[in-house]
């Protein structure tokens, strides 16, 4: 069965809930999502990915096509779902300083407990950066080098586009992958414990 989904305008995360929505509908074949913007064809293409479908993207006076291809049988998702469930912890850091109070202290905090993370073990599968949290993984955060030896250890890095746009601080991302709401909610209700800091 092959289907077009056209959500081009949409705001985040509503690409990939109704690309999710359009794959639940087929057991099989191809939809076609057209999407207007680089942050929402990469959101499409991440989640389809994950869902263990295979993807082709194209482009075309600014509208991405992306063709997405779901095999046959139960898919991608439920295996994904058991991986993460089975995977560790996720840390959600929703500021740029660790507790409150004074901030100069909370700034040495919060580079505390990232090297702490990075020293301990098993270290969290994931870290979601949130709000002002999106300023620790930018130029001029005093903790990127800590966040690169721990996305190179597998850490897997992601910050609120929303947020990264919200403070106008997009072209400064340094490490990790933009995220969307659909996939914060994602990872804090299928992983293990959370974290939120």
């Amino acid at each position: 069965m092959d289907k077009e989904i056209d959500v081009r305008g949409l705001a985040c995360p509503q690409p990939v809930i109704r690309t999710r929505e359009a794959l639940k509908e087929i057991t099989e074949g191809t939809i076609t999502v057209l999407v207007d913007n680089l942050e929402s064809k990469e959101n499409v293409r991440r989640f389809a990915v994950s869902q263990g479908c295979e993807v082709v993207v194209s482009e075309k006076e600014g509208i991405f096509c992306i063709e997405i291809t779901k095999p046959p049988g139960e898919g991608g998702e439920r295996a994904r779902l058991e991986a993460v469930r089975a995977g560790g912890d996720v840390v959600c850091i929703t500021t740029d300083r660790f507790g409150t109070g004074s901030k100069e202290l909370g700034k040495v905090l919060m580079k505390a407990f990232l090297n702490t993370l990075w020293d301990y073990r098993p270290r969290p599968t994931k870290l979601l950066f949130i709000n002002a949290g999106v300023m620790l993984t930018t130029g001029g955060s005093e903790v990127l080098e800590t966040l690169e030896l721990l996305e190179r250890e597998g850490v897997e890095i992601f910050s609120c586009g929303t947020c990264l746009g919200y403070y106008g601080i997009k072209e400064k991302l340094k490490v990790g992958k933009v995220t969307n709401m659909y996939e914060i909610v994602d990872a804090l209700l299928s992983g293990g414990r959370v974290i939120n800091i």
